[in-house]
C-alpha cells in the first residue's frame, strides 16, 4: 500500500464525509438505529455522534482502514456507549448470524469491492425481525449525469479508495435479498456526478 493510500487518502475521506451535507444525511437515519448494531465501514466514527443512547446497547464497528478508526474521537457519546472495532471488510463479517438488531452502512457501499458478497453477509448477520439502515450515494437516474458517472469512474475508483460513482444502491439491496420499506433519493450536493444520495431502510425476505 503506497503512502497515498495509508496517509492522504484516510484524511481526505474524514473531511469530504464530515461535510454538512453527508452530515446531515446521518443526522437524518442514524437516530433509527435499535439494540445491537453493526456499523459496516465505520471509518473514523462520524456517525457515532448521532446514535440514540436510549435505544442502541453496542456498537460493533468494522473498517478495512486502521488508519481512519485511529481517528475516532473520545467524546461523551462514545464513553457512554460500547464500541468494538474490527479491521476488516463487508465482506467477510467476523460475527455470528443472526446477532445485530441494526446494520447501519453509510458511504461504504460505493467501496467494497465485492458489495454483492457484502450485502449477503449482513442479510446473515442481522437478526430476522432486524433492519439495514443505509444513505449512500450512487447511481442518478439522470441520463446525462449517469452517462459522465460510467466514464469517470475507472479514473475516479484509484483516487477515492475505490469508490463508485455510478453503483444502482437500491437495486444491488433489492437483489440482495432484502426489502426496502422506506426510501428518499435526490441531489444534495451541486456536484451531481456524486450528488445523488439514496437514504432508506430494508428488511430481509
Amino acid at each position: 500500500m503506497g503512502l497515498y493510500h495509508r496517509f492522504i487518502l484516510p484524511t481526505l475521506m474524514h473531511r469530504v464525509c464530515a461535510h454538512k451535507d453527508i452530515t446531515g444525511q446521518r443526522k437524518k437515519i442514524i437516530p433509527q438505529a435499535e439494540g445491537r448494531v453493526l456499523e459496516i465501514g465505520i471509518g473514523s466514527g462520524l456517525n457515532l455522534p448521532f446514535y440514540d443512547l436510549k435505544s442502541v446497547s453496542c456498537v460493533w464497528g468494522i473498517d478495512p482502514s486502521r488508519t481512519l478508526m485511529n481517528m475516532i474521537p473520545e467524546f461523551p457519546a462514545r464513553q457512554a456507549l460500547p464500541v468494538h472495532l474490527m479491521t476488516g471488510s463487508g465482506e467477510q463479517i467476523p460475527l455470528d448470524s443472526h446477532s445485530a438488531d441494526t446494520i447501519v452502512v453509510t458511504y461504504t457501499l460505493c467501496s467494497i469491492p465485492d458489495i454483492r458478497q457484502a450485502l449477503a453477509e449482513m442479510r446473515r448477520v442481522l437478526k430476522p425481525s432486524g433492519r439495514l439502515l443505509f444513505c449512500e450515494h450512487g447511481r442518478a437516474p439522470d441520463i446525462d449525469v449517469s452517462r459522465w458517472q460510467d466514464r469517470l469512474t475507472p479514473l475516479w475508483k484509484p483516487m477515492s479508495g475505490g469508490c463508485h460513482l455510478n453503483r444502482p444502491i437500491p437495486a444491488l439491496i433489492r437483489d440482495s435479498g432484502f426489502t426496502i420499506q422506506g426510501l428518499d433519493a435526490g441531489y444534495v450536493s451541486p456536484i451531481r456526478i456524486s450528488g445523488f444520495h439514496y437514504r432508506g431502510t430494508a428488511v430481509t425476505r
